[in-house]
């Protein structure tokens, strides 16, 4: 993994996130979202956009480090809250 000129890190990864997927690291701390994938199906490379609250020095401290990305099942509900929204 590594810091891109833009700002944004780039790691190898074993499965294929959604867009907009939080990013944690080891430590359970939010680091940033996932941008983009790109690569082969099998082993693609991850774009993240880090926030600004993230130290890069301290990410590039830690190279190697394995980074986790969240589950985010969550059905969006209406107003009401009973339904399902429905995709448009």
């Amino acid at each position: 993994m590594h810091i891109a000129n833009s700002g944004k890190l780039i790691v190898k990864s074993s499965l294929v996130p959604n867009p907009g997927t939080l990013v944690l690291n080891s430590n359970k701390k939010k680091i940033g979202k996932v941008n983009n994938v790109f690569g082969p199906t099998k082993n693609p490379y991850v774009s993240i956009n880090l926030y600004r609250s993230v130290d890069t020095d301290e990410i590039k401290k830690n190279y190697g480090e394995k980074i986790f990305i969240s589950k985010n099942n969550k059905k969006r509900f209406n107003k009401r809250g009973n339904k399902p929204r429905r995709k448009r």
